[in-house]
């Protein structure tokens, strides 16, 4: 077994695990970025639309896009780390633009922007609909620049704790199936999202939400987890997205009598409401019974093949390869689906934990900037911001921080682990069918609408799957490039992340942003103007609470 040692390993390469890992280098820190897929290969390929920023030579406010994120949080946002995220946005986008992202422009030849859900300005920056992966791109560049030490294809299995303190990772190398300790003097975690923790998803089969669960197992707290976001637009058939720049650029959602029927839901903004409100309204529809076979339609073919072909040629790709629908020609069907967790690892505005050594940033981590409901396109913003924030606050912590012993046998919980799983007797059950059950289970009764019942059988389920992987056995005992025992600890992590999800949505009891009762229709801002936080206790999930900072902007009713 080797040990290798740093000032800081950053565990994820999308997009907020590479602008940390530039800043830690930036910094001075010995730093290293690990990561179980290739990097370019990380999740933050699949945003589509854009990223939010108020360029205020234009005119623009950015205390107009705090407000905006604000209400679209349903006022669930910590307000002064949405100040932070806002005003630092438009320095944030010259930043990239000048590492070379090139992003689309208008006819003058300035950066050409889009208006997203939530916000009555356009100020989405965008490249085409692939704007995720251009970014992904320009910054893997800075990386291999930077020479900054890369881990590819290793997957991290828990996080070395001594005296409280965070100092490394235990991982396993893929392409030998040996277990590794990696030293270092601050973690940050940029793992992404729990997407997969739902069936269907608009995630990759990679989003399994390990981050979150190996800081829950440390004794970090996980925050607003019942918040988990239902992208309107997927596809039929097999959930992936269709992004909102769609509707950005004039797109229509129709139901089975030809009806614009956000016009009842939404009057002002219509399809450009916040997507909480539009996931419900298209549920409505479907459930009402005004769906096209459990669908509605998105109609684009009065925005021209032209613009089509130019600005959302992705999604024309995706329609004619899985649906065969041209956008210019015809509509296609979509439904909401799971996409985006608002809860995460709770942090402060520089990444930092509750756990010393321990930092966190992106889809993973819970800075409370998007609240109950995020807004279109501040994902993005959001990596970027924090990443940067978080790597720089982990290098200067690093710099101060002294040596630990680390006995190597802290691996070997792991190894005994691993073992069990590979000298089990094999039975009928399989990581896949697990799996798929714990989907279901998720999408059927912690999804757009919830009620006391559903939540309660959720919790039971996850608990009974969470003994059938008890007795889980991987059937495949090679070394190199094991995928059984990959998905299979995956899905332990997924089993820990599902149950905090639903023990916070069962504790929430009011209906904000994507946590909609049916029993309990009506936000309290009295008694629920606070965050959940779930803490791992011998006995189980614990619940705890934390006010929520408002700084400028009073909660009011929300309409759009």
């Amino acid at each position: 077994m080797a040990v290798y040692e740093h000032d800081v390993l950053v565990v994820g390469a999308g997009l907020a695990g590479m602008r940390a890992t530039i800043a830690a280098d930036a910094g001075g820190a010995n730093v290293a970025m690990i990561t179980k897929v290739h990097p370019v290969r990380s999740h933050s390929n699949a945003a589509q639309g854009g990223i939010n920023a108020a360029l205020t030579s234009r005119g623009d406010d950015w205390d107009d896009h705090a407000l905006a994120t604000v209400k679209g949080s349903d006022y669930l946002g910590d307000q002064d780390a949405i100040e932070v995220m806002c005003s630092e946005a438009g320095d944030t986008l010259i930043e990239l633009e000048h590492m070379g992202v090139i992003f689309n422009r208008d006819e003058e030849g300035h950066l050409g922007t889009r208006r997203f859900g939530g916000q009555e300005v356009a100020r989405t920056f965008f490249v085409a609909d692939i704007t995720g992966q251009a970014l992904l791109q320009v910054l893997y560049e800075q990386i291999v620049k930077s020479q900054a030490r890369i881990y590819e294809e290793w997957f991290v299995t828990s996080l070395v704790m001594v005296d409280g303190q965070c100092r490394g990772v235990v991982a396993l190398e893929l392409m030998t199936g040996q277990l590794h300790l990696i030293k270092s003097k601050a973690v940050i975690l940029a793992t992404g999202g729990s997407g997969r923790v739902y069936e269907p998803s608009t995630n990759g089969l990679i989003v399994t939400g390990e981050g979150m669960a190996m800081a829950y197992r440390a004794g970090a707290a996980l925050m607003d987890m019942e918040m988990v976001q239902y992208h309107p637009t997927t596809l039929k058939g097999n959930g992936i997205l269709m992004t909102e720049a769609a509707r950005g650029e004039g797109a229509y959602l129709l139901n089975s009598e030809g009806d614009r029927f956000m016009e009842k839901y939404a009057p002002n903004m219509m399809e450009l409401a916040s997507r909480d409100v539009v996931s419900r309204a298209v549920q409505t529809e479907i459930n009402e019974g005004r769906g096209v076979d459990g669908c509605v339609l998105l109609d684009l073919r009065h925005l021209g093949r032209e613009l089509i072909e130019t600005k959302l040629s992705y999604i024309n790709e995706v329609a004619l390869d899985f649906v065969n629908v041209n956008l210019a020609d015809q509509p296609v069907p979509i439904r909401p689906g799971c996409h985006y967790i608002m809860g995460g690892i709770k942090t402060d505005v520089n990444g930092a934990t509750t756990i010393p050594g321990l930092y966190a940033a992106g889809e993973c981590a819970n800075v409370s900037v998007h609240g109950g409901n995020r807004l279109g396109a501040n994902s993005l913003l959001d990596t970027i911001v924090f990443g940067r924030r978080s790597g720089h606050t982990a290098a200067t912590y690093a710099a101060e921080a002294g040596e630990k012993a680390i006995s190597e046998s802290v691996i070997n919980a792991d190894r005994d682990f691993i073992k069990l799983l590979m000298s089990r007797e094999p039975g009928n059950d399989s990581w896949a069918k697990i799996r798929r059950d714990m989907g279901d289970t998720m999408n059927e009764h912690v999804a757009v609408f919830r009620n006391e019942d559903g939540m309660q059988t959720a919790v039971k389920a996850i608990l009974q799957l969470k003994e059938r992987f008890a007795q889980l056995a991987v059937r495949d005992n090679s070394q190199v490039f094991n995928t059984s025992l990959l998905f299979t600890m995956e899905l332990g992590f997924m089993l820990d992340v599902a149950e905090t999800i639903c023990v916070s949505a069962l504790a929430r009891k009011e209906s904000r942003g994507a946590h909609y009762r049916t029993d309990i229709p009506e936000r309290d801002d009295e008694n629920w103007m606070r965050h959940i936080l779930v803490h791992a206790s011998p006995e189980g999930p614990s619940i705890d609470y934390l006010p929520v900072v408002i700084t400028r902007w009073q909660p009011q009713a929300r309409s759009y």
